[in-house]
């Protein structure tokens, strides 16, 4: 294999695309195939710093670790990062280029992007023997066709075949996969391959009549159906996908090791941002993680995280106005334990200076960790490591906040005040010891019989994920079809599904420079 390519599309958002490209690269890999993921453009709160310093999306870092491979800003050209309802933060090759709003960049500066992307797409497709990429949405946004480049607008350039993503645990799947095709300009239908049926319960043999009455209407097989897969616990892109006073994914909780649990309570700041932070507590037998947005929720927590957020002055006033700030200044006071990141770190703090995120100048903080926070123009990007709690530890850096630390005990870059931690790392869990070590600093400091197990591993327990994913594949897809789909490309003779969508003046199309070949 070459050189090969496939586009993962999905019919809505949160069809599962991220975790059938992730199953794609896994099953590839396993089988002998160098793969690499690829995602145009993302938008997402949960991003990833590369070993060389640049900003990527969470779900391109895992879909890379799923491939064996190390992640670079290659496989995630262009991150938007939300700052609120109408504009968001443009990131470039790992480095941001500027905020915009929604109609400035679909009205021209996502088109100029084209090239950048395509130039990524070409690099990796000559280096790797095969790329699969993740479209964004539905290919089928029409309003948005003429500046796409992440759905069609790369299919169409670098010829990749199209496998279309639908959830029938939603419903409706059938007409999502036609609509979706018949939506489509003739030149971007042709290469619609065909569907894969995602989260399916029950007996497939009831639903394969629906599949054939599909084919014979589009001319497109379905290509597998996935079964509904509990438990996953990847990495999300685009949101909270749990409820706020849910536990975290669909983790089951594991028996504790001593006589008590652990309860922590994350604050659901707005923006929040990399609140995968949590998983390894969650991946903890005994520890349970909840998301709250109440004072009265947090009050039985042993624990109190606030977590990281794209906007640290706008979290400090819903904090407050929430009556969580008070909250969180009681627990301080009593000695129960509180764990800032990131965000969530700077608002612990006496001071934030902010001209650049907020734009609100100065603003005084909960003053529960002696920092004072100016916000920075160029954004820190970093892979620190260190030692803590007696432990090796590693972690990873986003922030426009400088901190300066006036007093505490050094912690993680950050300090500590009584049993008030905070620090800019992310990640800073996953390390097995250190979060063993920190976990026994919160029992005792709450009084709980609680015992960390001594031989849970996230680093193993994400890989048994990433197979799992590998495994719905190989065991429910038609990998044979899928091989051959991905070296040959899109089968010729498809048939154009009508009524189709006008093809825009000035929509990608193969041919344009830069595209791959």
């Amino acid at each position: 294999m070459s050189g090969g390519g496939l586009l993962v599309a999905g019919t809505t958002s949160d069809a599962g695309k991220s975790v059938v490209t992730a199953g794609i690269c896994r099953w590839l890999v396993r089988r002998g195939v160098k793969v690499a993921p690829f995602k145009g453009q993302n938008m997402s709160l949960n991003s990833f710093v590369t070993r060389e310093g640049a900003e990527i999306g969470r779900a391109q870092a895992m879909q890379a670790q799923a491939a064996r491979v190390e992640p670079t800003a290659l496989m995630n050209p262009v991150l938007l990062k939300p700052g609120g309802d109408r504009s968001s933060q443009v990131v470039l090759m790992g480095r941001p280029v500027g905020e915009l709003s929604a109609r400035g960049y679909h009205g021209g500066r996502q088109k100029a992007l084209f090239e950048p992307v395509m130039d990524c797409l070409d690099e990796l497709r000559s280096t790797y023997d095969a790329v699969v990429c993740e479209g964004a949405g539905s290919p089928a946004e029409i309003n948005l066709r003429r500046t796409d480049i992440v759905n069609m607008g790369i299919a169409r350039a670098a010829r990749l075949p199209v496998l279309v993503v639908g959830d029938i645990d939603r419903g409706g799947v059938f007409a999502q996969f036609f609509g979706t095709t018949a939506l489509l300009a003739p030149e971007d239908q042709e290469l619609i391959a065909g569907y894969l049926v995602n989260k399916f319960r029950g007996d497939v043999t009831l639903l394969e009549p629906g599949l054939e009455m599909l084919h014979g209407l589009t001319g497109r097989r379905t290509f597998g159906v996935l079964p509904y897969a509990h438990g996953l616990g990847i990495d999300e892109e685009d949101g909270l996908r749990v409820s706020l006073r849910g536990t975290v994914r669909e983790s089951a909780v594991a028996p504790p090791v001593g006589e008590d649990v652990l309860r922590v309570a994350v604050c659901a700041v707005p923006l929040m941002s990399n609140f995968t932070d949590v998983d390894a507590l969650a991946a903890e037998p005994g520890v349970i993680v909840r998301f709250v947005d109440r004072p009265e929720e947090m009050a039985d927590a042993d624990l109190v995280i606030v977590p990281g957020t794209r906007g640290t002055v706008r979290a400090l006033e819903w904090l407050r106005e929430r009556g969580l700030a008070g909250a969180l200044a009681r627990r301080a006071a009593e000695g129960r334990p509180v764990l800032g990141i990131c965000g969530g770190f700077q608002v612990l703090g006496r001071h934030i200076d902010d001209d650049v995120e907020s734009r609100a100048g100065a603003v005084p903080a909960l003053g529960l960790l002696p920092v004072r926070v100016r916000f920075a123009a160029e954004k820190t990007l970093a892979r620190p490591s260190g030692t803590a709690l007696g432990q090796p530890v590693e972690g990873y850096e986003i922030h426009h906040g400088v901190a300066e630390v006036l007093g505490g005990e050094p912690f993680l870059d950050g300090c500590r005040v009584g049993e008030v931690w905070g620090t800019h790392w992310h990640g800073s869990l996953e390390s097995d010891g250190f979060r063993r070590a920190f976990l026994r600093a919160v029992a005792a400091a709450s009084g709980r019989r609680f015992v960390p197990a001594p031989d849970t591993s996230f680093a193993a327990l994400r890989e048994a994920q990433l197979d799992r994913l590998g495994d719905l594949i190989e065991e429910h897809a038609d990998t044979d079809a899928l091989l051959r789909l991905i070296e040959g490309g899109a089968p010729s003779g498809l048939p154009f599904i009508p009524p189709g969508a006008p093809d825009l003046p000035g929509a990608p199309a193969a041919g344009t420079p830069g595209a791959a070949q």
